[in-house]
Parts: C-alpha cells; sequence; structure tokens
C-alpha cells in the first residue's frame, strides 16, 4: 500500500471514528421515543414528569457542550471525546438497569452530558483534521452519523417491540446503545490528535508527523499557516470568546443553533410515536412510521452532505426552511380540522426532507468552521448550548402544548422557519471553499 492510500486510509478513520459520536448522539435522543409510553406506565408519571424524563438528558447537553469546548481546547478533542464516550457507556447500561425513577434520570443526564460534548467536540475534530475541499463532506459525516443513529434507534425499537419481551421491553430498547457505545471508546484510542490542537500547545514535531500521516503537500507551510493565524488571534493564550470583533460570528453560532430547533426537529423525534398515536395509530404502526421517517432522514441527510460543498451553506438553509415551512404548516392544519389524518405521515416525510437536507446537512458543518484555531472549541460549544438549551425547553414543554392544543406547536414552528429564512437571507455569509485560516479574512475579522 502506497503513502497516498494509508494517509487517505488514516484520515477516513479519523473522520468517522469522530463521526461515531453523532450515530451515539442521534441513537440516544430518538431511542426515547419509543418507550416514553412504557416508562410512564412503570413509574406512573403525569405528563409533566414524562417531558421532564424526556428532557433531563438535554439539561445535561446544556452542560456537555458549555464544559466540553474548554475540555477540548485544554487535554484535546480526541482526548476528550474518550470522556464523553465512557459517559454514554454508562448511561446506556444504567438506564437499561435503573431501579427507582431518580436513578433512570441521574443515569439520562449522564447520557445527556456525552450528547452536548459530542456535539461539540466531534464535529471540531474533523474540521481540524479536514483538507478545505472536503471539510464540508467528512464534518457531515457527524451529521450522517446522527441520523444512522436515529434510523437505528427506531429500527431497534420497532424490532425489540414486535418480540414482545413484556416488561423489560424498554429496557432492551435503552440497553442496546452499550454496542456502539464501546465500539466508539475503543476506535479513539486508534486515532492521532488534531494537528491544530497540538500547534496550539506548540508540539510542533508532532503536528508535523500528523499533517504529513495524513497527506499533507507540504506540512511545514501549513504548520505555519495554522501558527500565524494563532499568532494573529494573539498567541495561545488567548482564549476570550466574548470580543467585539467575534460578536458577528457569536450572531451566527447562536442563531443557527436556535433555528436548529425552533423549526421543531427533536420535538417531533422524541414524540414521534405519541404524534401518530394522537392521530389514532396503534402502537406497533407508529413505530413502523418512524422506521419511515428515520429512513427518509438517513437518505437525504445523504445527500444534503453531498452537495453542501458544490451548492453552499447558505442556499441549503433557504431552501430547508421553505420546505420546512409548508410540511408543518400542512400538519398543524390536519391536527386544526382533524381531517386527513392519512396524510400526517407524507407532512412528517416532507419536514424532515426539508431539515435533513439543509439545516441537518449545515448546522454542524458551520460551526466548526466559521471560528478560528484558538477559539473554535468555544465556539462550537456556544452555538451547541444555544441548540441544546432550546432543545430543552421545546421538549419539555411539547406535551403540555400539545395536550392544549395539538396544532399550535406545529403552527408555531412554521412561523419560526419563516423568520429564519428572512435572517438567513439578510446576515449569514457563505462559507464553502474557504481554508479554516483563511476563514477570517473572509469573514472580515483582519
Amino acid at each position: 500500500m502506497d503513502a497516498r492510500n494509508r494517509s487517505a486510509i488514516l484520515l477516513a478513520k479519523s473522520a468517522l471514528t469522530g463521526a461515531l459520536g453523532g450515530l451515539l448522539f442521534g441513537f440516544d435522543t430518538a431511542v426515547i421515543a419509543g418507550v416514553t409510553h412504557s416508562l410512564q406506565l412503570h413509574y406512573a408519571l403525569t405528563e409533566g414528569q414524562k417531558g421532564f424524563t424526556v428532557a433531563i438528558a438535554l439539561y445535561g447537553t446544556v452542560i456537555g457542550a458549555i464544559f466540553s469546548g474548554p475540555l477540548g481546547q485544554r487535554i484535546g478533542s480526541r482526548a476528550a471525546l474518550r470522556v464523553m464516550a465512557v459517559l454514554y457507556v454508562v448511561s446506556a447500561l444504567g438506564c437499561a438497569l435503573a431501579g427507582p425513577w431518580t436513578s433512570f434520570l441521574v443515569f439520562r443526564f449522564l447520557g445527556g452530558l456525552g450528547i452536548g460534548g459530542s456535539s461539540v467536540l466531534g464535529p471540531v475534530y474533523i474540521a481540524e483534521l479536514s483538507p478545505a475541499k472536503w471539510r464540508g463532506r467528512l464534518v457531515g459525516l457527524f451529521q450522517i452519523n446522527i441520523v444512522i443513529g436515529i434510523l437505528l434507534a427506531y429500527l431497534s425499537n420497532a424490532i425489540i417491540a414486535s418480540l414482545n419481551f413484556g416488561e423489560i421491553t424498554w429496557r432492551l430498547q435503552l440497553g442496546v446503545g452499550v454496542l456502539p457505545a464501546v465500539l466508539f471508546l475503543a476506535l479513539l484510542f486508534t486515532v492521532p490528535h488534531s494537528s491544530r490542537w497540538l500547534v496550539s500547545q506548540n508540539r510542533i514535531d508532532e503536528a508535523y508527523l500528523i499533517l504529513a500521516n495524513l497527506g499533507s503537500p507540504d506540512s511545514k507551510a501549513e504548520v505555519d499557516a495554522i501558527a500565524e493565524s494563532i499568532r494573529a488571534e494573539g498567541g495561545v493564550t488567548q482564549h476570550s470568546l466574548f470580543q467585539r470583533r467575534y460578536s458577528k460570528l457569536i450572531f451566527l453560532a447562536v442563531s443557527i443553533g436556535l433555528f436548529n430547533q425552533l423549526s421543531g426537529i427533536n420535538a417531533i423525534l422524541y414524540y414521534l410515536n405519541d404524534i401518530f398515536a394522537f392521530a389514532g395509530f396503534n402502537s406497533v404502526s407508529s413505530a413502523m412510521q418512524a422506521v419511515v421517517v428515520g429512513l427518509a432522514n438517513l437518505v437525504t441527510t445523504l445527500i444534503g452532505i453531498s452537495i453542501i460543498d458544490k451548492i453552499g451553506r447558505k442556499p441549503l438553509l433557504l431552501i430547508g426552511a421553505v420546505g420546512c415551512c409548508i410540511s408543518l404548516a400542512g400538519v398543524a392544519w390536519v391536527f386544526h380540522t382533524n381531517e386527513h389524518l392519512h396524510l400526517l405521515l407524507v407532512l412528517l416525510v416532507g419536514f424532515i426532507v426539508s431539515f435533513a437536507i439543509s439545516q441537518g446537512a449545515v448546522i454542524w458543518v458551520y460551526l466548526s468552521e466559521v471560528f478560528p484555531t484558538n477559539v473554535r472549541s468555544k465556539g462550537q460549544s456556544l452555538g451547541s448550548s444555544s441548540h441544546w438549551i432550546a432543545n430543552g425547553i421545546i421538549a419539555n414543554l411539547f406535551p403540555y402544548v400539545a395536550v392544549y392544543s395539538r396544532s399550535l406547536p406545529f403552527a408555531f414552528f412554521a412561523f419560526m422557519m419563516v423568520v429564519q429564512f428572512v435572517t438567513v437571507l439578510l446576515f449569514y455569509p457563505e462559507t464553502k471553499g474557504q481554508t479554516l485560516e483563511g476563514m477570517q479574512a473572509h469573514l472580515g475579522l483582519h
């Protein structure tokens, strides 16, 4: 095997390993959809307690997202991802074996820490390893793995439910997550540090070696460009994100995180079985329709990732906002009139398709590339935190609002997609084709 092939294999392996955190992210966030009813019966939960049981993991994600950025800056994204992998393993085992409701909440919370941390560290790790021309697609592997994880969660829920294991069904559905978590942890011991992190730690010789191993045509020139970028930002000790010069980047990170959740994507994914139940479908039918939604999510995400470096980030966000708005307005109309319930699956698939090809494909790429090297992890933390805070609030409130009015949440989400379209159109810059070092000049930071 020649050097070029070895380099390509190492790059692919490293990117896929970083992206495997996305698979666990997707699995852990979606698997709860198949067990909410069982948990409600087992623990005798009210609607409010059910919402809190779903949302407790999301509160963990906020904390994980906030603190994983500084952790990644200090010890490197690879080492920090190992911590997240351990949290995934402990959470999956703990939820499957949980005794009282409070213990279940603790293990769900630990899983949330892992999800939040992965959402920051995985894309940053991949972005800092990737050549500019492939960065959108390689970071996009993280989102692809998220939707694979979502599909696997729906599929495993449906298979386990069909086998009728009785009272332990929900425990098995949650415990399956141990397998990918252990694989993720093992693979993280076979991939290198990010060269950009090594330069920020003044470990120059190691950075040369890793870049050469990854196939850089001129590792010295690349290291010099990274070092110059860090010097331009005030040196390796300059880590403050909240500076006036970064105000536009902060706006981009916070807004893209908020709009991602104000589309209603995760509320719909978490309560998908319940949404179909609202429309009169039984539990087996609901589980299978959830698989259809998950499959549409995967296929369309693959399309979005394949075209993100050709079409660009901004056009995809605009196209998706229109499709999401139309589909969500349709769902609101179905529930408001309580007619044409057979259209619910078509409309939800239309929403998923619109979301996956746009926001789903773009968010983690955009967050990982707009910030300079020595605040990148913190910038990713900020965007992820806004994403998870909105997620937790919406997931907690959704059962309350849906009991009051099944159409209202979807009408609200549709309106927010109009707001997103206008915001992206007026304020979002295009970032495709820029190197991470060249991004600063492109965004007017010099």
